[in-house]
């Protein structure tokens, strides 16, 4: 059996067929890209962890075709780094109304094309508007009785490589990434 069959398996059909028309991942950032903890220095400087697994899940994602972006309430100088270092776009920050923001990226994207991993209550309006609402592992109730699926990882541990697995699986494009590093 292979890597995408094992990963699609126990993935159910609907959100497999919605996975197959993903061309936009959105995704938010504090409980989502990081565990949701904020540090903060003596000197008042503001520090994130990201997962370098959920990068390379990135990339992935990236060498296949499908664009990763973000939209988050927070503003911050490191998340712009991490996202200009993983080529993600668009970078939408400082945005409460994260639907409004979806609704400024026009028809680029159909609605259908467009997945959103968030976990917490500002997410819903996005999770419930795109094709593949998603959501991690320790997200709120509230989003994980409106998200089409859920990781077994949580926020900032392999929760965004877990979901570009899915997708890449669903596409049928996984095991030919995977080999190119055997």
């Amino acid at each position: 059996m292979s890597i995408s069959q094992r990963i699609i398996q126990s993935v159910p059909a609907t959100v497999r067929d919605a996975a197959a028309n993903i061309r936009l991942l959105l995704v938010d950032v504090d409980g989502v890209l990081t565990d949701g903890k904020l540090y903060y220095g003596n000197a008042g400087e503001e520090l994130k962890a990201f997962n370098i697994q959920d990068g390379l899940g990135i990339k992935l994602l990236k060498t296949a075709g499908i664009e990763v972006g973000i939209i988050t309430g927070r503003v911050s100088k490191l998340l712009e780094r991490r996202a200009k270092e993983l080529g993600m776009h668009p970078v939408i920050q400082g945005r409460e109304d994260k639907l409004q923001a979806l609704d400024e990226l026009g028809d680029q994207y159909a609605r259908h094309e467009i997945a959103f991993v968030g976990d917490d209550l500002p997410d819903i309006a996005v999770i419930s508007a795109v094709g593949l609402g998603l959501c991690v592992a320790n997200a709120n109730a509230a989003v994980v009785d409106c998200a089409d699926w859920q990781t077994k990882a949580p926020g900032g541990s392999g929760a965004i490589r877990e979901v570009a697995e899915m997708l890449l699986a669903a596409q049928g494009k996984l095991d030919a990434l995977l080999a190119a590093y055997r």
